[in-house]
């Protein structure tokens, strides 16, 4: 009994897989674990993931995948990150409709991307999906005993084994009350032991508890498919989603007039509280960026030409470093594709409030 508590610690303990190649192979087959803690958007071949989406998806910078791939490659190739040149470039373009003018393009399999959350440290995300993922493993490992079910078709809830936690609580903490009031010479011992029971019994239920909060729908957890969505509208209809999520949040006299003679802005209105409200959309694909003269046209027609209060520069990918320093110092908020991606979820801008 003295030796179970600090073995369940250890095969619970999020980090571990940081640390052990072995344990990350052991649970690379439970990709649907990316999906539960947070919508993972695929390029439109359904298949791959370019390296500016797994930074949006973990909510870290591309250095830092671009770092993790360099210290980890033989692993991720092994999980299916390829980084395509020359022909096999020009025909995986062909073959996705993907429009780049890159000369090599990274992608991560689902594989690849939960090896990534497996590797990467300085993600809430990446830790969410550790935390889930070693909290299915434990319960594989000590919950249900039978096995007449293959393991996949088992929900979560058959393997927590309600029998364990029964038998700890209503028969085996019991005994040890029954021998603790009878025995004189072994009582430190037995108590000792009812206390590694009790301890067992309440790791049980805390992690059924866990198990449940992760595996039940979480309002802060976007849709499954909502960038998918969106990479797949067309320009028009991409502005008529932005005109949508504003009406959502309590905008009024929205009008999307993006197309020729907008003179830079698609879609104007007023915020809740009055205020005149102006925003550029770009349907650009996801490894690409907004640059800094993107920005400044912008600038230009929303300060200038339309006097805006508020001014949203909303995009299907992310904004380079001097874009959004531009955007800071002239008062844009700069809606990059993590923000856009929660925004549609039901988060509602801050700048809108």
């Amino acid at each position: 009994m003295a030796t179970t508590q600090p073995k369940v610690q250890n095969v619970i303990n999020e980090s571990a897989l940081l640390e052990s190649k072995t344990l990350r192979d052991s649970v690379l087959d439970r990709t649907d674990a990316l999906d539960r803690v947070k919508a993972l958007s695929l390029l439109p071949d359904g298949m791959h993931v370019p390296t500016a989406m797994v930074a949006a998806y973990f909510g870290v910078g591309l250095e830092a995948i671009k770092s993790l791939v360099k210290d980890h490659r033989p692993e991720l190739d092994t999980n299916g990150y390829r980084l395509l040149t020359g022909e096999e470039l020009r025909s995986f373009k062909d073959l996705s409709g993907i429009q780049s003018r890159t000369r090599s393009l990274a992608l991560f399999s689902r594989r690849a991307v939960l090896n990534v959350a497996m590797l990467l440290r300085d993600s809430e995300v990446a830790r969410q999906v550790r935390v889930y993922l070693l909290d299915v493993e434990y319960l594989s490992r000590t919950g249900s005993v039978d096995n007449s079910a293959p393991a996949d078709t088992v929900s979560l809830d058959d393997r927590i084994d309600q029998r364990i936690t029964h038998i700890l609580g209503r028969t085996v903490v019991p005994m040890f009350n029954a021998l603790i009031e009878t025995s004189g010479e072994h009582r430190r011992e037995l108590v000792a032991l009812r206390a590694g029971v009790q301890r067992i019994e309440r790791r049980l239920h805390q992690h059924h508890a866990r198990l449940k909060r992760l595996e039940g729908v979480r309002d802060d957890r976007p849709a499954i498919g909502v960038m998918a969505a969106m990479d797949s509208m067309n320009g028009r209809t991409f502005e008529q989603h932005i005109a949508k999520l504003l009406r959502r949040d309590g905008c009024t006299n929205v009008v999307v007039q993006g197309g020729h003679g907008d003179r830079g802005v698609d879609v104007i209105g007023l915020t809740p509280d009055g205020r005149r409200l102006v925003v550029q959309c770009k349907r650009f694909a996801p490894y690409l960026s907004i640059n800094s003269s993107e920005m400044q046209k912008f600038i230009g027609a929303a300060k200038v030409l339309y006097s805006a209060q508020v001014a949203l520069f909303v995009a299907t990918c992310p904004f380079t470093p001097e874009a959004l320093s531009i955007a800071a110092e002239a008062g844009i908020t700069a809606v990059h594709r993590g923000v856009l991606e929660e925004w549609s979820a039901g988060e509602p801008l801050k700048i809108l409030e």
